[in-house]
């Protein structure tokens, strides 16, 4: 019976060595599920303050052109109230001021 008891407290030891490895796997495995799970948090952060960003950079980017285009338009006017006022003082009239601003 002794022989009996000692094969059977084998048997045990190796089976709770087994489990204790199994279980250390899975342990193992939890720990990169969370380490994965925090990671896909701080991306998924990341891309909703990007998307931010962008959506603040796009709106500036459209006052930027907006602002850009008015100041086109009023460059534009600067100079042909310059011309006017070019062709208004010399002689030879519009010809004068044409010829001043590079254009025929």
């Amino acid at each position: 019976m002794g022989s009996e008891l000692a094969d059977a407290m084998g048997r045990m030891q190796a089976a709770l060595g087994r489990l204790e490895t199994a279980l250390g796997r899975f342990m193992d495995s939890e720990a990169r599920q969370t380490d994965i799970e925090v990671e896909l948090g701080v991306m998924q952060d990341d891309r909703a303050r990007l998307a931010t960003e962008l959506e603040s950079a796009t709106l500036r980017l459209a006052q930027v052109e907006a602002v850009s285009t008015h100041v086109g338009q009023r460059i534009g006017s600067a100079i042909a109230a310059v011309q006017q006022v070019l062709s208004a003082a010399q002689p030879g009239g519009e010809t004068a001021a044409r010829d001043l601003s590079g254009r025929t």
